[in-house]
């Protein structure tokens, strides 16, 4: 799979929490992929019976520096090639589903974002991890994964385990959250508890409030299947399993040798039942 251009969708799905009223009327026009017959500015806002000025404001609530920049990202992000073979429509739709996430994914991915949390993770002396519901699955994915190559880490599903966690936080401590939404309070405030304790806190969701630059040191964006075309028939953890892989792909590049042979160390204990000195 080669991936050429990032997707303008996945900017607008993490910024919609924000717009006002006018502004997702917007955000609907491009997120069902329209056509528009003329890209330019005036055109668009003739269309959709706004103002440019909002169209900007549009824009950079999205995270570009204006509307050219924006619409440039959304023409290459048009382009979608559908696989002709005798696939059934149901099989079709699912391919297609993680297809899209994939995408965005790489769209959402800052590289520069990921080496820092990466070495976040190599300096902490101890990571906690939590979330709730589907998310706890994936908080429990990601201690087993980063375990077995020697981490420290545990991981929490539990309300009120998750606050008394929080409460003994250290500065060396590494916090990580898990929320597809963004907004849960017993999420939020053990976050903001483990900050307020010295501990670096980093939140995975799909939706960015501007509430979390105050409790959270990395913020990183994953895809939502809220706007996606049958996104009920995937997995709702599936777009944080993929950040969990990349953040272990990441985490493994620092002292990979030794990284190694923990892993196989872990693996042939599992599977023998012994451990090697």
């Amino acid at each position: 799979m080669q991936y050429k251009e990032k997707s303008a969708i996945p900017y607008i799905e993490a910024a919609y929490s924000t717009f006002t009223a006018t502004e997702k009327e917007v955000a609907k026009y491009f997120l069902k992929g329209t056509v528009p017959e003329d890209f330019s500015l005036k055109s668009i806002a003739v269309e959709l019976a706004v103002s440019e000025a909002t169209l900007v404001r549009f824009a950079k609530k999205c995270g570009f520096k204006g509307f050219r920049e924006f619409i440039y990202q959304y023409e290459k992000s048009l382009v979608a090639n559908k696989p002709t073979e005798n696939i059934t429509e149901s099989s079709l739709q699912v391919l297609d589903a993680y297809q899209d996430l994939l995408t965005k994914s790489y769209s959402l991915i800052n590289e520069e974002q990921i080496c820092r949390i990466a070495v976040m993770i190599s300096e902490a002396s101890k990571v906690f991890v939590g979330g709730i519901g589907s998310s706890g699955y994936a908080a429990r994915e990601m201690a087993y994964r980063f375990m077995r190559i020697g981490l420290s880490i545990e991981a929490f599903d539990d309300f009120d385990m998750m606050r008394m966690i929080a409460v003994f936080r250290k500065p060396d401590d590494l916090v990580v959250g898990l929320s597809l939404s963004g907004n849960r309070d017993v999420m939020l405030d053990y976050l903001r508890l483990s900050r307020e304790r010295g501990a670096k806190t980093i939140l995975i969701t799909c939706n960015q409030y501007d509430y979390h630059n105050n409790i959270c040191d990395e913020i990183v964006l994953v895809p939502s299947l809220i706007h996606l075309n049958h996104g009920n028939l995937i997995s709702p953890q599936f777009p944080l399993l993929v950040m969990i892989d990349i953040l272990y792909a990441a985490y493994m590049r620092y002292n990979r040798d030794e990284k190694q042979r923990l892993h196989d160390e872990t693996l042939r204990a599992i599977e023998t039942g012994t451990i090697t000195e």
